[in-house]
């Protein structure tokens, strides 16, 4: 399913509502926020209506008593107001950050779920744009902005009453302008939408090649890349700058078109008023009060005018976010149970392309591995050895064919079971910014004891080099492991799978490009792992795998030749051929 399709059919309002049905877990707080907006707009009501009795009992007939109650009630309208606007600015705020908390977990959880060819076609930056820029904005639309509309509409409804009650003559002459600001509101939100869902793009697409530069900084440098990359750069961020330009420039026009259609309902109203004055004699105060309520109610419709901005940011960054969450997740359906697996692994003519490659990555692969053993899969550069190690714990799907583990498919498998019998070792090897002890208990292994731990570092070849740490096993090594050199990496992987006791081992290319000495220890270590484990391996150099029980020979996808390595060699084909090659490359070097 193509995840972007979906919500491209969804309309606006569809999508806002969606969006504010994740405020609804909030209800006892926006209870709480809309009696503080309540208050607050009737504050604001009242004091323009005090303006009557202000006016008409001090300035016109002089009244003492005005001037003694009138003070004490506007202070004590005011604190009033402020209690309010506190509470109502506290309790929206709760629910607008508790939205972002609850769309970053769900969308953590499902980007986890998700199969690896997603994760193929989505860069990390977007990813993280989404997570942190995209969520941010859902925040503005499903709190704030529902503040603001809220607060202001009935700040406005307050205001009309005050002015309906001094004269219902004037308020009616006020209303012609309702029409073109609610075409100025729908016209300027549709402009909102169309440029904040560009932003976000270009936002992302600014990430992406920042992230990019940032990693590659040694590459950049060493070919001289910097005014490329920073030019780059620049016009992306240009892109950005003119875009927020856009946005700024439509709030503003909005703004200033509807100030300018209230100031001709203003000049109305001076012009209706001085002949209803003249001829019904309205007093000064009521006409104050009616021109306070409707100068108070101008600041209110230029915040409506322009949250249509945040709304349509919201909105735009929901189509993002609900394409993750309505993406389909990694299949999961299967019901049988496995506690630990024999390793006896069949493919069945297993095929399997790339989305968006060009031909078969795989194609009728065939061939059985028994428990216990190893195999090896060796071929060219691009001939499928990797994919065919990621079918098995099922980050891709076959297909056609099928893969069985103890002769049942794989996909019958819980994933979760499934991928507990599985330990993989490759050469990017994955670590976090913790400790060596938190990366070698890893995720289910958390629990594992320090005895075993070092247990699993010692069979590793590991403890060597962690005794030597200033921390020893609590050292935090860094992002993705960059306070190690690349062998001791490849150890502490090492142990995390020797800890983790899978009775089937994926080894892909786990000892290329190491140096002789960290190639030593490493083979050493998975000598260790091998015995009474199935395993897969994946190796660059053949040397490595001499002793395999199976080498199966890839080449475009195909199997080619199946055969013990000693067997292969007198059968002088693919795999003699390449062994000749390396040997050959390996006494040039020499």
């Amino acid at each position: 399913m193509d995840a972007a399709a979906t919500p491209a059919r969804i309309g606006t309002m569809a999508l806002y509502r969606r969006l504010l049905g994740f405020s609804k877990a909030y209800w006892p707080i926006a209870l709480v926020a809309l009696a503080g907006m309540l208050m607050e707009a009737a504050a604001a009501g009242a004091f323009t209506w005090l303006m009557q009795p202000l006016i008409d009992g001090t300035f016109v007939n002089h009244d003492t008593r005005v001037v003694r109650w009138l003070p004490a009630v506007i202070v004590a309208i005011f604190v009033l107001r402020g209690i309010a606007t506190f509470t109502a600015d506290v309790a929206m705020a709760r629910i607008g950050r508790g939205v972002v908390r609850d769309m970053r977990d769900r969308l953590i959880e499902k980007s986890l779920r998700m199969p690896s060819g997603w994760f193929d076609r989505e860069a990390p930056a977007a990813q993280i744009s989404r997570l942190t820029y995209n969520t941010e904005q859902l925040a503005y639309a499903a709190a704030e902005a529902v503040k603001i509309v809220l607060t202001d509409a009935l700040t406005i409804l307050f205001l009309l009453g005050v002015m309906l009650h001094n004269s219902v003559k004037l308020t009616v002459t006020m209303f012609f302008m309702v029409p073109l600001i609610a075409l100025i509101v729908g016209t300027v939100g549709k402009r909102y939408r169309r440029i904040n869902t560009t932003l976000q793009d270009a936002f992302a697409q600014f990430s992406h090649r920042a992230e990019q530069a940032l990693a590659g900084q040694e590459a950049i440098k060493i070919y001289g890349a910097q005014p490329v990359e920073r030019a780059r750069i620049a016009e992306l961020a240009q892109r950005n700058y003119r875009l927020n330009l856009k946005v700024i420039a439509t709030q503003a026009m909005s703004s200033s078109l509807v100030q300018l259609l209230a100031a001709c309902a203003l000049a109305a109203i001076v012009y209706v008023a001085g002949r209803e004055a003249v001829r019904d004699g309205m007093t000064a105060g009521s006409f104050m009060a009616l021109v306070s309520a409707m100068m108070a109610m101008l600041p209110s419709l230029k915040k409506i005018t322009n949250v249509q901005s945040m709304i349509q940011r919201g909105i735009a960054a929901s189509e993002s976010v609900f394409a993750v969450l309505d993406a389909e997740a990694e299949r999961d359906d299967g019901q049988t149970r496995i506690e630990r697996a024999r390793g006896e692994l069949q493919f069945e003519d297993v095929t399997f392309a790339y989305a968006g490659g060009k031909g078969w990555a795989l194609d009728g692969v065939r061939f059985r591995v028994a428990p216990g053993t190893t195999t090896a899969i060796v071929g060219r550069s691009g001939s499928g050895k990797s994919t065919l190690a990621k079918l098995l714990p099922r980050f891709y799907e076959p297909g056609s064919g099928r893969i069985l583990l103890d002769g049942v498919a794989l996909a019958d498998y819980r994933l979760a079971d499934l991928r507990r019998q599985i330990a993989v070792v490759s050469q990017n090897v994955v670590l976090f910014d913790d400790s060596i002890a938190a990366n070698i208990a890893f995720g289910e292994l958390a629990g594992a004891s320090r005895d075993a731990v070092e247990a699993a570092a010692r069979a590793a070849n590991a403890l060597e080099f962690i005794e030597k740490l200033p921390q020893g096993f609590d050292t935090r090594i860094g992002d993705r492991g960059v306070l190690l050199s690349g062998g001791q990496r490849q150890r502490i992987a090492i142990a995390r799978a020797i800890l983790k006791n899978a009775p089937i081992l994926i080894l892909d290319e786990a000892t290329s490009a190491l140096d002789t000495e960290s190639e030593r220890l490493i083979q050493e270590a998975l000598d260790r792992i091998l015995a009474e484990r199935t395993a897969i391996v994946i190796a660059h150099r053949l040397s490595t795998i001499e002793h395999a029980d199976q080498v199966v020979v890839l080449d475009a996808g195909r199997v080619v030749e199946t055969g013990t390595h000693a067997e292969l060699i007198a059968r002088d084909g693919a795999y003699a051929r390449l062994h000749r090659l390396q040997f050959r490359d390996s006494e040039d070097a020499g």
